[in-house]
């Protein structure tokens, strides 16, 4: 079967129809499209001094053009061929600098003509910031100097972009301001490897007896010329570069590296580096690694780690050996990991489930237990100050999340206890610590002296209302330094000042876009002045419902009317949500976000615009035992959805005859489910779901059992098979290139092939090189006309 770039492929059974149909692709009513389009907010990057900022701007939606471009999927990565990066890499068409706290604009030289640049990378001072410029055949690095606004290319420099990822930058500052780590392509490399059109034998694999869970992973390698692609494009050479001068010294050999950390001050890199054997079922991070410290010159001095293939991992389990390693930033190159202690298996009964270790001699020296954890390692940060560091355990039965303040000094110790909550509970959330980057270039938890400085949601059951707070670590006492006002919705995003007496925020109320200011002495002034680019979308009405299920369970939603919408007039409305896991029914029934943010409407949101109405996040709690929950998910998905059909009826703004169902992902699952267990809608709509559970065998969203384990449990689950039960017209989308874990495109054509022989109306929407999330511009329109046809047809606008 064809599938251009510039068509979509649907397989239709509207009408009786029976022939596959194929279409290009088709447009929204002007004002969706007009909406889709519209430019996004800038995003803003603060230097570590505090005294200058980066407003960036970044292109709405890539094309079909670009989602086309050539790529290597690999080991779960996906690899633009031509750059060496990573295939359609966010990236920013502009960059405006600004004075703080005045917020006076500077001039910015940037790079000629149309730019992909990558987000900023700030040296320790401030002066500098390094970014890329991807260009049609490769990744350039630049340099900018704040005070001149001049920006200079790295001649020469070709930056390998295939590993970034969260943590790990291709380009890192070390502590003199001057020289940055970077990871280039390797010269002299040659053409990429060649596959032979004959093989050179069977593909095999083999398990040797030894038990270890697989998760349904996408873009695995498959064959040895997979091998070899792997090592050409991930393979990268390390280098100092000089940004004054531009003057550039490798260091060690060229290898596949997944982490490069210059110590704090500049003597030492830690290095983590993959290689062979690798695995045709694991993604890269699985492979097995090498964590060494080298000298500046690229001599291993110490192994920290020689892990092996993690092909053994429990569910919800970790990787035994050191992991989350990191340089502490006090000092000169102190380094801390983790190591399990119930042999990574959270089953294992244990006294404690990991140990923090610190090695103070990277070059030589014998690592010392810091503390042992009686449940499972989350996250370590230290403080600024003082010696300490914030260690953070999650105990995964009661969902339970605590963090520990631990002297580095007293080997050994337990910590004090700072916090403690169950993680789902968004309402007793104290916050996280705010961050700065220290002289050295290293990051630690800002201080002053007793106190650290707490940023948070705000959640409450009237909506979001974000906070920043100062926590004395001694006392416990909490001062709060800004909340925003009930009437919009603002966080703080940097602190300016030691004292957080002026602090840049971003704020926004459903009728402003969000802009930045500075806030001194309890006022505020604007940094920047971002236009409404749609003020029709204004007039969308929108207010947090709040209501029960029938066991008493507290739920809310919110409701999305539109722009002409006159009160007591029944609408068709169409539901959105996704369910949760909870271990409590207090929980489960908190509100999340905050109807008094922008009205930026997008995805099946723009519905509304059709003339429906819209119960967005309509809350689906799924309550129990965490090893038992989902044994009443179907029971309690309906009760929910019942619910808020009942609600929105009530309220006058829904006919209940007239209502469809739709979500993504894990809500396309429970869209399936909805349509094949009840009565309740007249039509649905599946985003990119998984509908066969027999596919993802060893477990999926939370659930812990494995098919072998439950397998009656696996079956009910499964909307494929009860399609003999699905009458309500179901349209199902899905990325042809899904990239994510359990979600393969064959679950919806086995769903759509299911529903349409047992006699049922589907529709099935392929959509070309679109991953999980679409992205595409041709893409999000012809979703969106294909979403506001089918509720036309289903439930109809009059």
């Amino acid at each position: 079967m064809n599938r251009a770039f510039l068509t979509v492929c649907i397989l239709a059974a509207l009408s009786g129809a029976e022939a596959e149909e194929i279409t290009t692709y088709q447009r929204p009513p002007r004002e969706i499209a007009d909406a889709i389009n519209q430019p996004l907010p800038p995003t803003i990057s603060v230097s570590p001094t505090k005294d200058y900022a980066l407003l960036m701007e970044a292109p709405a939606h890539p094309s079909i053009a670009e989602l086309a471009e050539p790529m290597a999927r690999l080991a779960g990565l996906r690899i633009d061929i031509r750059t060496n990066g990573r295939h359609l890499e966010r990236h920013f068409s502009e960059f405006a600098l600004l004075k703080l706290p005045e917020g006076k604009a500077l001039k910015l030289a940037l790079p000629p003509g149309p730019c992909k640049l990558g987000a900023p990378v700030w040296s320790a001072d401030g002066k500098h910031f390094v970014f890329t410029n991807t260009t049609a055949n490769g990744i350039e690095l630049w340099v900018a100097d704040t005070a001149s606004g001049q920006s200079r290319r790295m001649p020469g420099v070709e930056i390998n972009g295939t590993l970034n990822g969260p943590g790990r930058n291709a380009v890192e500052w070390l502590s003199d301001n001057r020289t940055v780590l970077a990871h280039l392509v390797t010269t002299g490399r040659g053409a990429p490897p060649a596959e032979s059109p004959v093989p050179e034998g069977p593909h095999v694999q083999e398990g040797t007896g030894k038990s270890g869970p697989i998760r349904t992973y996408e873009d695995m390698l498959a064959t040895t010329h997979d091998e070899a692609l792997f090592d050409y494009y991930c393979g990268s050479q390390l280098a100092y570069i000089d940004t004054d001068n531009g003057h550039t010294e490798v260091t060690g050999k060229p290898d596949i590296f997944v982490t490069a950390k210059p110590s704090p001050d500049g003597k030492y890199l830690l290095v983590a580096r993959l290689h062979r054997p690798y695995s045709y079922l694991h993604p890269y991070l699985d492979f097995p690694t090498e964590v060494e410290v080298w000298n500046k010159g690229g001599r291993s001095l110490k192994t920290i780690a020689s892990l092996p293939l993690a092909d053994r991992v429990p569910i919800d389990g970790v990787r035994t050996g050191p992991r989350s390693y990191q340089w502490l930033p006090a000092g000169n190159s102190s380094l801390v990991w983790v190591e399990a202690m119930d042999g990574g298996n959270p089953k294992e009964k244990a006294l404690f489930r990991d140990r923090v270790l610190r090695l103070d001699d990277p070059a030589g020296g014998e690592p010392v237990e810091l503390t042992k954890l009686e449940q499972r390692f989350t996250g370590l940060q230290p403080l600024a100050k003082g010696g300490m560091v914030l260690v953070e355990d999650y105990e995964r039965d009661k969902r339970w999340v605590r963090t520990f303040m631990v002297d580095l000094k007293s080997n050994g110790s337990p910590g004090k206890l700072l916090f403690a909550r169950n993680v789902q509970d968004r309402y007793k959330d104290q916050g996280s610590p705010v961050t700065e980057v220290q002289a050295n270039g290293q990051t630690a938890v800002r201080q002053e002296g007793d106190a650290i400085f707490l940023e948070g949601a705000g959640a409450s059951p009237e909506g979001d209302r974000p906070f920043l707070d100062r926590y004395n670590v001694v006392t416990g006492k909490t001062e709060r330094l800004f909340q925003s006002s009930a009437d919009c919705y603002e966080e703080p995003v940097e602190m300016l000042d030691s004292e957080g007496t002026m602090i840049l925020t971003r704020r926004e109320t459903p009728t402003e876009p969000p802009n930045y200011y500075l806030r001194t002495a309890g006022k505020a002034r604007a940094l920047s002045h971002y236009a409404d680019p749609q003020p029709r979308l204004r007039q969308v009405q929108k207010q947090l419902v709040k209501y029960k299920r029938e066991d008493g369970v507290q739920l809310s939603f919110t409701l999305y009317l539109p722009p002409d919408y006159k009160a007591g007039t029944k609408l068709p409305t169409f539901l959105w949500a996704y369910p949760f896991e909870y271990s409590d029914a207090s929980t489960a029934g908190q509100v999340s976000g905050s109807v008094k943010r922008y009205t930026q409407l997008s995805g099946h949101l723009l519905l509304v615009l059709g003339g429906y109405a819209v119960l967005e996040n309509a809350a689906m709690p799924v309550i129990g035992d965490p090893e038992t929950v989902n044994n009443t998910y179907l029971e309690q998905i309906v009760m929910d959805a019942k619910a808020a059909i009942a609600k929105a009826s009530e309220m006058g703004v829904t006919d209940p005859e007239r209502v469809a169902v739709g979500g993504h992902s894990y809500g396309a699952f429970m869209t399936g489910n909805l349509l094949a267990h009840s009565s309740l809608f007249r039509a649905g709509i599946a985003e990119s779901g998984a509908y066969n559970r027999t596919l993802t065998p060893f477990g999926f969203q939370t659930e812990r059992r494995t098919l072998w384990e439950a397998p009656d449990l696996y079956i009910k689950m499964s909307p494929l098979m009860s399609a003999n039960t699905i009458k309500a017209p179901l349209l199902l989308i899905h990325g042809e290139a899904d990239d994510n874990t359990g979600t393969f495109p064959i679950n919806s054509e086995r769903l759509y092939q299911a529903v349409r022989g047992n006699g049922g109306t589907v529709r099935l929407v392929m959509l070309p090189f679109e991953a999980h999330g679409y992205a595409a511009t041709e893409t999000l329109e012809h979703v969106l006309w294909e979403e506001l046809r089918w509720l036309d047809l289903n439930l109809g606008r009059q």
